[in-house]
């Protein structure tokens, strides 16, 4: 579910300090502000879907997204998280294509949406605009990569406190704890780590057992972040 949200000023959204428009500034920023449209999308909304020709960019400002492409069985797999200050659905913009995946709210979400005509605009007069969406790209690029090394190469042992790390680093710790700060269900657990739900169950019983994890009502609080980083065989 969709509905209006009001209009965020640009100039003093916080979000934005966090995101690719971060240098943008008069005339540039103002015609982003008065031209874009904000709405807040309830918690499993769809904020576009798999298949639908891109009619501009959205840009998180509050809440957090998942990305996620279905498979030929029809299973999804997630395939990027997203936090405010993050732009979604700029990929299939700059290509002309449909999307090839659909973003859906984790959590209540406040989302504005840059028109396509803008967008271009922009990247055609605000040079340092293009080249922070160049390393963008390159930075996704380059996650994708890793991903699928990982896929191919890793044990899922290793996989799963990967993605417990992925989730702390992308929505950090609730206030004065090392809660994990975003709810998602076992089975998106899953298809971050690539593996079946029963797999992703059974892991996370593990890491409780081995006093890495434990579980805070429907989040994942991080005990041993030393031997998490250990498991997952990278450095932090």
């Amino acid at each position: 579910m969709q509905k209006s949200a009001t209009h965020t000023d640009c100039e003093t959204c916080a979000a934005r300090f966090h995101s690719v428009f971060h240098g943008l500034e008069g005339e540039n920023l103002q015609e982003v502000n008065y031209g874009k449209a904000c709405s807040v999308f309830k918690k499993s909304s769809y904020i576009f879907n798999e298949g639908q020709y891109p009619q501009g960019v959205y840009c998180v400002n509050k809440g957090k997204v998942k990305v996620m492409q279905t498979g030929d069985e029809g299973k999804e797999q997630i395939v990027r998280l997203a936090k405010a200050g993050d732009i979604l659905g700029y990929r299939a913009l700059l290509s002309g294509e449909k999307y090839s995946s659909s973003a859906v709210a984790i959590d209540d979400s406040s989302v504005c949406f840059i028109p396509k005509a803008i967008f271009f605009k922009l990247l055609e007069k605000d040079a340092p605009l293009s080249m922070e969406i160049m390393k963008l790209l390159s930075s996704d690029l380059k996650k994708a990569e890793n991903k699928i090394t990982d896929l191919a190469q890793k044990p899922v042992r290793e996989r799963m406190a990967e993605a417990l790390l992925f989730l702390k680093e992308t929505y950090g710790y609730e206030p004065d704890t090392t809660i994990i700060n975003v709810v998602l269900s076992r089975e998106d657990i899953a298809n971050i780590v690539g593996t079946a739900t029963e797999t992703a169950i059974r892991l996370i019983s593990e890491f409780k057992q081995s006093k890495i994890i434990e579980s805070v009502g429907k989040k994942i609080q991080i005990i041993d972040l030393p031997k998490l980083i250990k498991t997952a065989n990278v450095s932090d």
